[in-house]
């Protein structure tokens, strides 16, 4: 990296560049104006002094001297004659000049570049002209700051969709990038959580009135055997509902304890978790593990089968095999699949495939768990068309426990 592209990077860097630039030009300054006031303090403090040279009619040089003058004096004259003879002379004032008033005072430029006020005042003048010169390069530095804190400001008051320009490779320019991300992510969640309210509220009324019209038509009798078995399974899915919705809200929160992460061998769980349900398992040879929370695991697994076997018209088939660092997990079903369009929805909370919720029932948090599990272990799911042209595939990458040897969470 060049010095120039790392000062251009580094803010603190470019400040003490501009500090350091604005002392040395305030430096420089002072000692030119130090000189300045030496120069014409030694000018008009200092004697002129000048040589004298004597000649006789015949222009024979008979003497030297010197001249000398004092600021507001007589010019005084010292001459020395070849036969040792020392001559003074002084030039007294005029009667005309002696009755005239005192000199006016020099021009006010000059007085005021006298010492000691000369030099205080040409500091004075450095000083404000550093001064004015500095701020335009420390705002210009500093504003985005300020842009940052106004919108820092507004996020707090609420306003969730506020984002900070980025400009510049600097450390300002990493924090607002840092700021928008952390937003975007609070906002989506703040949305995901009220449509996950809102959802909730609206599904949670369904099994509610189905107790509540059991409870009604059975009156005050024995109920039937129905209206029981009725009322069991609205309670089951009311459980069901709650806990997902509890899962979901754990697992969008990055801080919650969702269980202890250990090796799982995803061979034995999809084995157990198949013949729960009566799919087929096609593993090979290949040993499995991953590190992760087995029981979330296992609940991916079970809502990606359950999910088949509500749309299959036919066998379930649970492909296991390795792809480079991932292991893959294969849930193939033969329903009517899903169209090309919603494969990405579907895994959107509480979203299901037109008239899926009057045949087939589920209140569509099932897939939208799996993603946020998958998302949890560092994988990700995704679903497929089938290779046979009928149902569907949904594919679950995990990380192997070999390839990774820090904890995904």
């Amino acid at each position: 990296m060049s010095l120039l592209h790392l000062f251009s990077e580094r803010l603190y860097l470019r400040i003490w560049l501009a500090v350091v630039s604005v002392v040395a030009v305030l430096t420089l300054l002072v000692g030119w104006a130090w000189r300045v006031a030496a120069e014409h303090h030694l000018q008009t403090t200092a004697p002129a002094r000048r040589e004298l040279l004597l000649r006789d009619a015949q222009g024979v040089l008979v003497g030297r001297g010197v001249s000398q003058r004092l600021p507001g004096q007589a010019p005084i004259y010292q001459l020395q004659l070849d036969n040792g003879q020392s001559y003074r002379m002084e030039i007294a004032p005029s009667a005309e000049r002696s009755n005239r008033p005192p000199p006016a005072p020099e021009k006010t430029a000059a007085f005021w570049l006298r010492p000691p006020l000369g030099f205080v005042w040409m500091l004075g003048v450095v000083g404000l002209a550093v001064a004015l010169g500095a701020f335009p390069v420390v705002r210009r530095l500093l504003k985005r700051l300020e842009v940052l804190q106004r919108s820092v400001q507004r996020f707090g008051e609420g306003d969730l969709s506020i984002r900070v320009p980025v400009q510049g490779h600097d450390e300002v320019a990493d924090l607002s990038r840092q700021f928008n991300a952390a937003a975007s992510r609070i906002e989506s969640l703040v949305q995901s959580h009220k449509s996950l309210l809102a959802n909730a509220s609206h599904e949670l009324r369904s099994p509610l009135t189905r107790i509540r019209m059991g409870l009604e038509l059975m009156g005050t009798g024995q109920p039937a055997p129905t209206f029981r078995a009725e009322i069991l399974h609205n309670i089951a899915e009311l459980d069901q509902l709650v806990d997902e919705i509890l899962l979901a809200s754990r697992l969008d929160a990055l801080e919650a304890d969702i269980g202890t992460v250990e090796s799982v061998d995803l061979v034995g769980l999809a084995a157990e978790e198949c013949a729960r349900v009566g799919a087929d398992l096609d593993a090979g040879t290949d040993t499995l593990e991953v590190a992760g929370v087995a029981k979330l695991l296992r609940r991916a697994l079970r809502n990606l089968l359950e999910n088949a076997r509500r749309y299959s018209q036919g066998d379930i088939t649970v492909v296991l095999h390795r792809s480079g660092p991932m292991a893959e997990v294969h849930v193939c079903d033969q329903g009517p699949g899903v169209p090309e369009a919603l494969r990405e929805r579907i895994f959107e909370p509480f979203f299901r495939l037109p008239g899926a919720s009057e045949r087939f029932g589920g209140v569509g948090l099932g897939l939208a768990l799996v993603r946020s599990i998958a998302a949890r272990h560092q994988g990700s799911v995704h679903c497929q068309g089938s290779a046979t042209g009928t149902g569907a595939v949904f594919v679950l990458h995990l990380p192997l426990q070999a390839s990774s040897h820090s904890c995904p969470f």
